[in-house]
């Protein structure tokens, strides 16, 4: 029987998050995936650039792509340098790929990446999610949520 995952991944070193999915979509269910990248987006990425707000995954050909994330090219990549905002793969096991796949046809999820980050042995990695998109009303209410809970802090810490 396999071991369960842990329920947080031993993110190192952060690089891009995409803070703003937290908000758009309710969160079902998180994925770890490894990213497949050419030496000098591994450079770029070490540095601290790169960008995953507008990116999203899909799953196609039975491989997860992440589609639309931006790594800047490399300064001192010349001529073997990448391209920007080219489709990257992501590694996941077949059992997991195929359960997004049905996920996402089916119930009409969303693959969101979360963030991209260095684990501890020293490799770039995607915090991927299963997400359902928020309605309007749904965004209001977590931001009355959100408020609420930072004027509550705000009275416990005052009246100590």
């Amino acid at each position: 029987m396999p071991r369960p995952k842990p329920a947080t991944f031993d993110k190192k070193k952060i690089v891009a998050e995409n803070r703003r999915a937290r908000f758009d979509y309710s969160i079902e269910d998180k994925f770890e995936a490894g990213i497949v990248l050419t030496g000098t987006e591994v450079k770029s990425l070490r540095f601290g650039e790169g960008s995953i707000a507008e990116s999203y995954a899909e799953v196609s050909d039975g491989a997860v792509w992440l589609i639309n994330s931006n790594v800047p090219e490399f300064s001192h990549g010349n001529r073997y340098n990448h391209e920007p905002r080219r489709p990257r793969k992501l590694l996941l096991h077949e059992r997991e790929i195929n359960r997004l796949h049905g996920a996402v046809a089916r119930e009409g999820m969303t693959l969101v990446p979360l963030s991209v980050y260095f684990n501890a042995q020293g490799r770039a990695k995607v915090e991927l999610a299963l997400a359902k998109g928020r309605k309007a009303h749904d965004k209001r209410e977590a931001i009355k949520e959100r408020e609420w809970k930072r004027e509550a802090g705000r009275l416990m810490r005052d009246r100590g």
